[in-house]
């Protein structure tokens, strides 16, 4: 993060205080999951959600070699849906409701845990022997009270179905929720909303403000607001009830998220609740081999951490 110089793009609408209209920076914290990388900002000692979003990790970009790929194993969820969103690259999701989906650049996986559900995501046959690039984000959105112990889902939703929006100098794709008058197909579970926004250079976005809880999330190029320019892996939490417009210094691509805090959520490995001793039983019951497998990806599966 650094100053602006004079010839760059500076925007600040301002809180009605006087204040800036950013609340928080978060940096990106890498993680190395083995066949590649992730850049997190999602849970953050300082924010913990941001509307329902509770996990954020961006993949890559990675270059994976041939005869490489990715294996994430059968893994337990509940209380959340996760969202699978790439750039580039392709993963195949496979679920214990019999789910076998191929994601590709500009597709949306939106998988709702509920009361359980256990999934794997690993490349396909293909890319696996050729290589080729991955590039994405994956988050987890906390399902609200009453909802955390629906039934499971699995929707996908390809590229070409979800709402394109142009707007002055910039491209939006509505991936969850409503934004810019523009409704998603993707059912959400609580006032939501999604954004793959791609910006010129010099281009100035206002944010959507019906929403408490926004952020803005850099995945390419910089982002300009309060004075200040933000590079790739940083996510910006913008002040409630602000007036937001965030400006592009290159080209830029940004994710623009929130909607409606769901309430306070405990976090556990891959379980999310409002319930402390609900995690505990998902644990014994992941422990004690109660979830149930994943059709065509049984021989494997990630152990719960001791």
């Amino acid at each position: 993060m650094s100053e602006l110089p004079a010839h760059e793009p500076h925007c600040t609408d301002g809180s009605p205080d006087g204040t800036g209209v950013v609340e928080l920076v978060i940096e990106g914290r890498p993680r190395d999951l083995g066949s590649f990388s992730v850049r997190r900002t999602l849970p953050n000692m300082r924010r913990r959600l941001v509307g329902p979003f509770i996990f954020f990790d961006h993949m890559g970009p990675v270059a994976m070699p041939a005869g490489q790929g990715v294996d994430v194993r059968p893994h337990p969820h509940i209380g959340l849906a996760t969202v699978t969103y790439l750039f580039e690259g392709e993963l195949v999701h496979r679920d214990s409701l019999g789910s076998e989906q191929t994601i590709r650049p500009g597709d949306l996986n939106w998988m709702v845990a509920g009361r359980g559900i256990v999934h794997s995501e690993r490349s396909g046959p293909e890319l696996r022997r050729t290589g080729g690039p991955l590039h994405g984000i994956q988050s987890w959105v906390a399902l609200p009270d009453g909802r955390e112990e629906c039934a499971p889902r699995f929707d996908h939703h390809a590229g070409a179905t979800l709402p394109n929006v142009e707007r002055p100098g910039a491209r939006l794709r509505v991936l969850a929720g409503e934004a810019y008058g523009a409704r998603s197909p993707v059912l959400v579970d609580s006032p939501t909303f999604y954004v793959d926004a791609q910006l010129d250079a010099g281009a100035e976005l206002a944010l959507p403000d019906e929403y408490a809880d926004r952020a803005a999330y850099v995945v390419e190029g910089t982002l300009a607001c309060d004075g200040r320019s933000h590079g790739p892996g940083t996510m910006l939490v913008f002040r409630r009830g602000a007036p937001v417009r965030v400006c592009a210094g290159p080209a830029s691509r940004m994710l623009l998220l929130g909607g409606a805090p769901v309430g306070e959520r405990q976090i556990w490995w891959n379980f999310v609740s409002s319930s402390r001793s609900r995690l505990e039983d998902a644990k014994q019951k992941w422990r004690e081999g109660g979830f149930p497998r994943v059709p065509g990806d049984e021989q494997e599966f990630i152990p719960l951490p001791e």
